[in-house]
This record gives structure tokens, C-alpha cells and sequence, in this order.
């Protein structure tokens, strides 16, 4: 008698739903596994965030417009794939913090704001001398609370004093996750902060021995960028998985409702919107923190879920001829203070950054707005926005023209928080998970890692998480 074919669900079309479904899509197909896959996105596209515009000769990204290339897992499907020849990597060039109405390089040698080469940091004008000889306490501090989470507010602040963290660290993390450093869990964005204290009891020192290469400098100085992207957009990912998915095992316009685990134990009845059911013998969900307590209403553990806050963020893309920008600057961008009289948080010179974006002779400005303090912007009207931004950036670098035309992204809750105790927080839902809902894996950017790698992992690791569930003997 044939082996019954489980059928594994796919919840949610982001990058991390995209990963676990093709990864495992490839070993039904490749290794013949007994299984049936269905992925279910409630939009009527697939790529969460992921969502390019190409335009007159412009490359223009909605939301990540790369990811890092020092993290295999996102390189490991791109060559599974087969898309590498499609790769390229961003323009090196100076990063600048905008301080005082005044751009300032960041510091050689900067590892997310913490200072590895003492030179460039001692004749940075971003710190006061007595900002610096405060910094340097780090050497002689001792380790302090390194065996609880806290913020990275006060770790960096206890380490390397005020100054460092205002001027330097702060601007840089809230471009990767939107929020206050003061709410922020050390343990779950930076644990290599941790890292370094723990062993070297000096987080400068520890910070140096840990950079094994330059791509890790906060700014790039070798020849090859340490990001990648795809000449034509990074919605070429995802509109690849899709293929390779296929159209029979993709089901879009449904949400999720509801999830019950069935009588036998062994499987569940996933409910949805319409009315319709759907059984499963095994989820993968790839949904956003704050849809769980709800899909999973009869367990309790789920609830600390709602008080995870997610911020709001909007990109504006803006598109000039090259000789209207004046006074232009030798770099590829630049982050902003909190306490700088600007309601924009960054800028990229994306036709610098990455020079196939933009046609010859024209300029590509995407500027960031948005804070936890200032979330109210975000919901203003495109040409409130307009406005605003087209301010800003007059302030540093003199534009003479209107932008020949613009595009707001609007990414409304879309950040979700890792506020302290986060990592104490998982486990545990996790762990009452494993227990009460065998056969169901949790996975996404609200959990363990924001960046489009991170969150690639956790799909692959979702597909090993039900391989070992079923006993499946397979190779990848």
C-alpha cells in the first residue's frame, strides 16, 4: 500500500513563506518526497515587502533594496536557483552622519558605530574630545550586567558613553530596525556586542579581533560593495521562486481565520475568511507576529504577541536630472541624528550607491521618513511629503528642480519591535508550541532577524524543522 502524502501549508508569501516553499517544493520534485505543498497569501502578489517599479530606465525598490553579503543563506538560494549571474554589488563610497547641519564621514573602521581603529575615531568631528576620552573608559570598565538582556541604549551607553551612541550608533541601527535603542534587545539584534564583552571584557577591542573582513565596516573601503542586489530589482528573487514553486501550488486573495488541531492530534483544519477549510498535517507559518494570538485564539501563549509594537516607515523615491542636483557629495548616503532638526532619518544616493538604478544623466534620490516619536508623517499626503523631504534636503545639497516624479512608499506597522526580553519572550512561546502544536513551525521577520537573510534561514530551517517531523531521510 502507497505512503499516504502529507500535505504541508504554507502560510504567508513573504520572502521567508517564498524560501520554505521552494526549498521544499525542490525536494518533492528532486527526491520524489511524499508530500503535497500549498502556500497561501492573502494579497493578490507574492514578495511581502520585496516590490520593485522599473520605470524609464529606473531600478526603483519599494522597500530592501539589497542584502548583505556576508550572509550565506541569502547567496545559498540565489545559486540554488541558479541567479548569481544576475548579481551585482553596490558601489563603495563614504557614509555620512548629518550632525549639526553638517555631514561628517563615518569614522573608518566603524562596526555598526563602535569604533575599531582609534584614529579615525579620535579625529572625527562627530564627538567632543571629552565624548572620546569618555569612550576610551571601555578599556578599563568592567564587563558590568552581561548575563541578562537589556537595551542597546544602555549597554553602548554604559561602554562607550552619550556621544557615541547619539552621534553614531543610534542613527546607524535605526535604519535596520526603525526603532529606540532604548527599547531594543541587545540579545536579539546585536548579540555580538555581547559577544565581544563577554571574551575580551573591552567591546572596542572585542569588536576589532571580531572583524575578519571589510565588509563588515559600517563604511565599505574595499572595492567590492558588501551588498548585493539584482541588476533588475530584487522582485527578480521573488518572481523566480514563484516560477519555480508553480502556479498549482500557490493560492492567493485567502486569509487565515483560524487554526484548530484536529481530534487525532496529527493534523489541523486551517480556516479561512470565505468560509472554506483546508486540512494540513503540517504548517509553516510565515505570518506577522501580531496575526498569531488571533489564528491561534485557544492557546494563551500566543498573547504576549500583541504587546510586540511595530513601527511605521515610509521610503520616498525621487527622480531628478543629474545637473539639477547641486553641490553634490562625494559618498552614497547618509543616516540623521535623532535630535537633528530633520524629519527625514536617511538618504541614499541610490544612482551612486547602485549606478544601474538610474539612466545616464540622471539622479535617483530615496530618502527615509519615519520615527517612533514622528509616526504621524508617515500618513500625511504625497505632496505634504514632498514638501517636507524637498526642505531637508535643501538644507545639504541645493536641488533646482521639482523631482520629475516621485513615489512614496508607505509600510504601515510593517517594523516589527525586538524590545528587551525578546529572545526570553520566543522561547518560550516556542517551546509551548513544540509541546501543544506538534507539526507547526513558526518563522518570519518578526522573530528571529529582520534582514532578507535572516529571514531566509528560518524558511530553510522551517523545511529541516518538518523533514525531521516526518522522519524524512533527504539530501539537500
Amino acid at each position: 500500500m502507497a505512503e499516504r502524502r502529507k500535505k504541508v501549508a504554507v502560510l504567508g508569501g513573504g520572502i521567508t513563506g517564498l524560501t520554505a516553499a521552494y526549498y521544499l517544493q525542490h525536494l518533492i520534485q528532486d527526491q520524489n518526497l511524499p508530500v503535497e505543498l500549498v502556500l497561501l497569501e492573502k494579497g493578490r502578489r507574492l514578495g511581502g515587502k520585496i516590490q520593485t517599479i522599473r520605470r524609464d530606465g529606473y531600478v526603483i525598490e519599494r522597500g530592501p533594496d539589497s542584502f548583505l553579503a556576508r550572509k550565506p543563506s541569502a547567496l545559498r538560494l540565489v545559486q540554488h536557483i541558479g541567479l548569481q549571474s544576475e548579481l551585482v554589488s553596490n558601489a563603495t563610497g563614504k557614509s555620512y552622519v548629518l550632525l549639526n547641519q553638517q555631514l561628517h564621514s563615518i569614522p573608518k573602521g566603524s562596526v555598526m558605530g563602535i569604533p575599531t581603529k582609534l584614529a579615525p575615531f579620535f579625529a572625527s568631528p562627530l564627538f567632543s574630545f571629552s565624548g572620546k576620552f569618555r569612550a576610551m573608559a571601555d578599556f578599563i570598565l568592567p564587563r558590568g550586567k552581561i548575563d541578562q538582556d537589556q537595551s542597546i541604549g544602555d549597554f553602548v551607553r554604559y561602554r562607550l558613553g552619550e556621544e557615541v551612541l547619539e552621534n553614531l550608533v543610534e542613527p546607524l541601527l535605526f535604519g535596520v530596525y526603525g526603532g529606540d535603542v532604548d527599547d531594543l534587545s541587545l540579545s536579539a539584534t546585536q548579540p555580538q556586542f555581547l559577544q565581544a564583552v563577554r571574551k575580551y571584557r573591552s567591546l572596542i577591542r572585542g569588536m576589532k579581533k571580531s572583524v575578519v573582513n571589510p565588509g563588515s565596516d559600517s563604511r565599505p573601503v574595499q572595492k567590492k560593495g558588501a551588498f548585493y542586489t539584482f541588476r533588475n530589482g530584487l522582485e527578480t528573487l521573488v518572481e523566480a521562486l514563484e516560477e519555480k514553486i508553480g502556479e498549482a501550488s500557490i493560492i492567493k486573495g485567502v486569509t487565515v481565520n483560524a487554526i484548530e488541531k484536529n481530534v487525532n492530534d496529527r493534523d489541523y483544519t486551517i480556516i479561512l475568511t470565505n468560509g472554506s477549510r483546508m486540512s494540513a498535517d503540517y504548517i509553516i507559518s510565515a505570518l506577522p507576529h501580531f496575526s498569531l494570538p488571533h489564528i491561534f485564539s485557544k492557546y494563551p501563549f500566543f498573547e504576549p504577541l500583541r504587546q510586540v509594537p511595530s513601527t511605521s516607515v515610509a521610503t520616498v523615491s525621487m527622480a531628478f536630472p543629474e545637473e539639477a542636483v547641486k553641490k553634490d557629495i562625494d559618498g552614497t548616503g547618509f543616516v540623521v541624528t535623532r535630535n537633528s532638526d530633520y524629519t527625514i532619518t536617511a538618504c541614499t544616493w541610490t544612482h551612486k550607491k547602485w549606478p544601474h538604478a538610474a539612466p545616464k544623466g540622471k539622479a535617483l534620490l530615496r530618502c527615509y521618513i519615519g520615527r517612533t516619536a514622528d509616526a504621524a508623517v508617515v500618513d500625511l499626503a504625497d505632496d505634504r511629503i514632498r514638501k517636507i523631504v524637498m526642505e531637508d534636503l535643501n538644507k545639504i545639497m541645493e536641488i533646482t528642480a521639482d523631482p520629475e516624479f516621485m513615489i512614496v512608499s508607505r509600510w504601515k506597522y510593517a517594523m516589527p519591535q525586538y524590545t528587551t526580553g525578546h529572545m526570553e519572550r520566543l522561547d518560550k512561546i516556542f517551546e509551548q508550541t513544540k509541546r501543544e502544536l506538534p507539526g507547526i513551525s513558526i518563522a518570519g521577520s518578526s522573530f528571529r532577524g529582520v534582514g532578507l537573510p535572516d529571514c531566509i534561514l528560518q524558511g530553510q530551517e522551517a523545511v529541516e524543522q518538518m523533514l525531521k517531523y516526518f522522519h524524512f531521510d533527504v539530501k539537500w
